[in-house]
């Protein structure tokens, strides 16, 4: 907490340092907590907009229905023809959509095949096949979970738990569980009725549209290592079955190549089911190593498979074949087809000649998927990189619809206040976005439009690190070609301007990397020393290392590496594919020690770990020290303590090298010994790690992301458990705590950037909390922010990020049911109340918002209809006033005790509240501010006070001129006056024609009530002191409240007294006026 010096007389005035939470020392004996105890605490999305979709289906005959699945971001449905879109799988423990199909016979039947079928190094694998059956409300898992990537999906047409399958595999190696797979009971049971070898898995699936016992199958060899692709291969092949699926023919010779091809494409039109496309990866002519060569891109057959011809040799069709390769056919000509590749391209006669479409008319860019209504030819949808985009009209037009999927590849924040984050979205550049838009606008309150995250330079794989002392400089990474020779760029936020400052600016573009004097993977590390913000480092093969703004490059390490140049050669197989994803043998995870100048890490994707205490003068390969390490395992990430040099925790990822575990490490001895530190983490064919970070707070506690999620450990690693919440299960690439504001910021690969707000209950939960009946934690500043202006913007936004709730956050625990409320007191400085507030009873962690306002005014009820509008019925509790509602004073900055209140258990904490740096103002305005609108608020209450008496007073009038007989028509005449009486007081205090219908607030005028809540709404839009103007209205209104006041006295006192004298002389009970 911050020291009381920085309240003394000065106030909290001019104060800019920001106050952080102390450092907690290593609990001995960490609790074993159940991750529901902390459910209360949940993530918010920030942005940016996303991409990549791999996946989409529709429903014959419905324009409206649509699903698309995300490469590594879950499944979405729209209901309305694409305007909204909603995530339908969330709940599930897999995020990567390979394929999908609706059921023909019954659309709610919904199939979902995990892990994405376009090969490139950065993919995510999938987890088996899901099944919805009510139109994906829920889904089952129906098994074939060790398949790897589902790439297509076939449903007979009249029965839908027929179902045909192609699992291609992981791909990281041999294994038996792919080829093709088929089920007549809905998934219950599976039988592979296709194999090829342990090498080759199926890539696509087509069923003749006039016979459903007619299919034909794509099979394709493909290994995926950290050092490149081999696609092709004798296991490649075209297959056709007669019987349903159940046994399968190999399709060779006449006219198909002869020589080993790669991945394949198939098409199939119902206008001529005899007529098959076939899009066959060769290497177009060229030899290369391994391969004989082959020449030609799309092949055709007439009558059903038996004999071939090749119609076009046009590289378009299937650009980087490994990653695109697929087509559809329209279902009322044969002739017409579309190609989905890089660019989409289509043919109108068959393949012979090619109509490539213009960027503007396209459906996207790397395009991947293509549904058509095999009712309406017209109609389609597309999933590329992208989007997804749905055409009407035969693809001349497009509607894009962008989903929230980016798949970042790191985080890092800055020390503004709001801070703001910095990331890399793939298929898109370095950017950042405010961790808080401060915005409330008629357009976007409470939103972060997409419009706030700007770019910065560099590009998708790489970083955005921001300067630690001056944010409008930040240094970014790579390109939209990769990391080129090392591409950095030093960016100028207020400029707008970047200098590339690249470490070899020599082109590897289609080069190996045994040709490269340096080897910068696709996301090569860079970051900035913690003891000098002049030192950036870098890694290729070795650390560079520039002090003066990049203009030159330092080498301060050896080749770190197994430099194994047999695995430094092109990869690709058929289609070499080489812009530096693929490159091995690289340095690609740096950290140095924030305690100790000097001390580097380094780790290498080929398995190596190093580290130097000398700057990197000296070197010690630790490589032999870590226990079980696998061979070609990817070090990750590697974390250097605050807490103790000599700590350091690292990520080892081995799913290029076919191993999916987790492995995760620490040593406490420089990296003479390690621990592996796995305990708690299920294994899966997700549970391969990518990140670990250490809380800046408590020692020992750590956070990790892995492929199918995020976990926490209270005890330096010795035991891992959730910390999920409702953070979609897509990868976790990368996270960071903004030490300032305490939030873990997680960078997800598929679902964009999320938040978790405020992690003190985690850094604060130890076995004596949880041992209590009730605990009040330690609070986090809050900031008093000023609201922004908003910009102009799509609306609804489905990409707009979260802003965090506006307040402070009490965190409570509870460690049984509470049999009575939990009261929360925030009393100011005086100790005096200014809030009370009820809190959850949820046992375990509890989180309420305290919106720094003061209790509100006086609720107003109005009890008797709009004067003139008689067919206004209330009801028994009353009718809100349209003019009257309730108002709040936000408290001024300043410390503040927060109180909780559980049974007999009592406990209190400090809470300070901070002036927001930028709205100009000061503190001093402030309290000069805020002393008038409390007067304000005072008048307010003094005039609910009034209407609400005047109120229950004409609501008795009401009755009793309705009860009393008719000879007693002077006692009606006399209620009614008395009533016109309190009417006239009434009317100057709130406007009595208003029914809150129509707008009709604008028709008649504003009264004191309305003009008093104008005045306060125009005090607060600013931290400044109240005008004289304002001043001057105030008064006034006082004053003219003053009048009111004393005519409703005199009226209680004199006319209402005397009428009840009438009714007292007839034996009738008089009407109270009650207070």
């Amino acid at each position: 907490m911050a020291s009381s010096s920085l309240f003394r007389a000065a106030g909290l005035s001019g104060l800019v340092v920001l106050l952080t939470a102390p450092v907690l020392a290593q609990q001995a004996g960490a609790p074993s907590i159940d991750p529901a105890r902390y459910a209360a605490l949940s993530y918010r999305h920030l942005g940016p907009e996303g991409n990549r979709v791999s996946s989409v289906a529709g429903v014959a005959g419905d324009p409206m229905t649509y699903y698309a699945g995300a490469a590594s971001g879950g499944l979405w449905k729209t209901t309305d023809g694409g305007i909204n879109w909603v995530a339908v799988f969330d709940g599930q423990p897999v995020a990567s959509i390979g394929a999908l199909a609706v059921a023909p016979s019954d659309p709610n039947v919904v199939w979902a095949g995990t892990g994405e079928p376009f090969i490139r190094s950065h993919i995510s694998i999938g987890w088996g096949m899901y099944r919805s059956t009510d139109a994906g409300k829920s889904w089952t898992r129906m098994g074939l979970d060790r398949t790897g990537r589902i790439a297509r999906i076939v449903i007979h047409p009249t029965n839908p738990d027929i179902v045909l399958v192609a699992a291609l595999g992981h791909g990281y190696g041999p294994q038996p569980e792919r080829g093709i797979y088929r089920t007549t009971d809905g998934g219950q049971t599976w039988q592979r009725t296709l194999f090829v070898n342990d090498s080759t898995g199926a890539i696509d699936l087509v069923m003749d549209p006039s016979n459903p016992r007619i299919l034909y199958a794509a099979t394709w060899q493909i290994e995926i290592r950290t050092w490149g692709r081999t696609s092709g291969g004798v296991g490649s092949g075209i297959w056709k079955s007669t019987d349903g699926g159940v046994t399968w023919t190999r399709l060779t010779g006449n006219g198909l190549p002869t020589k080993p091809f790669g991945k394949v494409g198939l098409g199939i039109s119902p206008a001529n089911p005899d007529r098959v496309y076939a899009l066959i990866e060769t290497s177009d002519g060229v030899p290369l190593p391994g391969f004989d060569a082959e020449s030609g891109e799309l092949w055709r057959s007439e009558n059903g498979g038996t004999a071939w011809a090749v119609v076009s040799h046009d590289r378009e069709l299937a650009g980087r074949t490994q990653y695109y390769t697929r087509m559809a056919v329209e279902p009322d000509d044969a002739d017409e087809a579309w190609f989905l590749a890089g660019n989409a391209s289509k043919t109108l006669d068959g393949g012979k000649t090619t109509v490539d479409l213009a960027f503007a008319d396209s459906p996207g860019w790397d395009h991947h998927d293509m549904w058509i209504d095999p009712t309406n030819g017209n109609r389609m949808v597309v999933a590329s990189d992208c989007c997804v985009s749905v055409s009407s009209n035969r693809g001349r037009s497009w509607l894009k619809y962008s989903l929230p999927i980016a798949q970042m590849y790191h985080v890092t924040v800055d020390h503004q206040v709001p801070y703001w984050v910095y990331s890399n979205r793939q298929d898109g550049p370095s950017a950042r976005g405010p961790s808080n838009s401060k915005i409330a606008s008629f357009f976007t309150t409470g939103q972060i439009p997409r419009s706030l995250w700007t770019t910065v330079g560099g590009g998708e794989s790489g970083w955005a690190t921001p300067d630690p002392e001056d944010p409008n400089i930040v240094w970014s990474s790579a390109s939209g070609y990769g990391a080129g020779g090392g591409i950095v760029v030093r960016y100028d936020v207020k400029a707008s301007v970047g200098r590339n400052v690249e470490v070899w600016p020599e082109s590897p573009i289609g080069s190996p990397a045994e040709a490269l004097k340096y080897r910068f993977v696709w996301n090569f590390p860079l970051m900035i020393s913690p003891h000098d913000r002049n030192t950036i480092y870098v890694g290729s093969q070795h650390i560079h290392r520039t002090t003066n703004g990049g203009q030159s490059w330092d080498v301060v390490s050896p080749d770190l590496t197994l430099n194994d140049r047999s695995r430094q050669v092109i990869s690709g197989g058929l289609t070499p594919d080489n812009i530096g994803v693929e490159y091995a043998g690289v340095v690609f995870a740096i950290a140095e020690s924030p305690l100790e100048r000097g001390l580097l890490w380094a780790g290498t994707n080929d398995g190596k770990v190093h580290v130097t205490r000398n700057g990197g003068a000296n070197w010690t390969d630790l490589t032999g020290n870590l226990p079980g390490l696998i061979p070609w395992g990817t070090i990750s990430t590697i974390e250097a303590s605050r807490y103790a040099a000599g700590t350091a925790y690292l990520t080892v990822d081995g799913h290029q090298a076919n191993n999916r575990d987790p492995w995760v490490y620490r040593t406490t001895d420089y990296g003479r010994s390690w621990t592996l530190i796995v305990n708690g983490l299920e294994k899966t064919p997700l549970s391969y790690a990518h990140v670990v970070r250490e809380d800046p707070v408590r020692r020992g506690l750590l956070y990790l992301g892995t492929e199918g999620g995020l976990y926490v450990s209270f005890d330096n690693g010795g035991r891992w458990q959730p910390l999920q919440g409702n953070l979609p299960h897509a990868p976790v690439y990368d996270m960071v705590v903004q030490r300032e504001f305490n939030d873990l910021v997680v960078a997800t690969y598929g679902r964009g950037i999320w938040i978790l707000d405020d992690l003190s209950p985690l850094q604060q939960l130890t076995g004596e909390v949880v041992a209590k009946e009730a605990h009040l934690f330690t609070l986090r500043q809050a900031w008093r922010y000023q609201l922004n202006e908003g910009n102009w913007g799509l609306l609804p936004d489905p990409i707009a990020g979260a802003n965090p709730a506006y307040g402070a956050e009490i965190n409570y625990w509870l460690g049984k049911e509470p049999a009575d409320s939990v009261v929360i007191t925030i009393m100011d400085p005086a100790g005096l109340v200014v809030r009370t507030l009820k809190g959850g009873r949820t046992v375990g962690v509890n989180r309420v918002m305290w919106d720094l306002n003061r209790d509100q005014t006086t609720k107003v009820k109005l009890r008797t209809p709009p004067l003139h509008a008689p067919e206004i019925r209330v009801g028994a509790d009353g009718r809100k006033a349209p003019d009257f509602g309730r108002s709040a004073a936000q408290v001024p900055p300043g410390r503040y005790t927060v109180r909780i209140q559980v049974g007999s258990v009592e406990q209190t904490t400090g809470l300070v509240v901070r002036k927001d740096p930028l709205s100009g103002g000061s503190e001093e305005g402030i309290l000069a501010q805020t002393a008038l609108v409390n007067e304000i608020m005072k008048d307010l209450n003094q005039a609910a006070g009034m209407v609400n008496r005047i109120e229950r007073t004409r609501a008795q009038l009401v009755a009793l001129r309705g009860a009393l007989p008719a000879e007693a028509a002077d006692l009606k005449a006399a209620a009614d006056s008395v009533e016109q009486r309190f009417i006239a007081v009434e009317e100057e205090l709130i406007q009595l024609r208003l029914t809150g219908r129509g707008q009709d607030n604008i028709r008649y005028p504003a009264k004191l009530a309305g003009k008093l809540d104008y005045l306060a709404g125009s005090l607060t839009g600013s931290d400044e002191a109240p005008t004289d103007q304002q001043r001057e209205v105030q008064a006034l209104l006082r004053a003219q409240l003053i009048e009111v006041q004393g005519r409703f006295d005199a009226l209680v006192r004199d006319g209402l007294a005397g009428f009840n004298a009438r009714l007292q002389s007839r034996g009738l009970a008089g009407v109270i006026a009650t207070p």
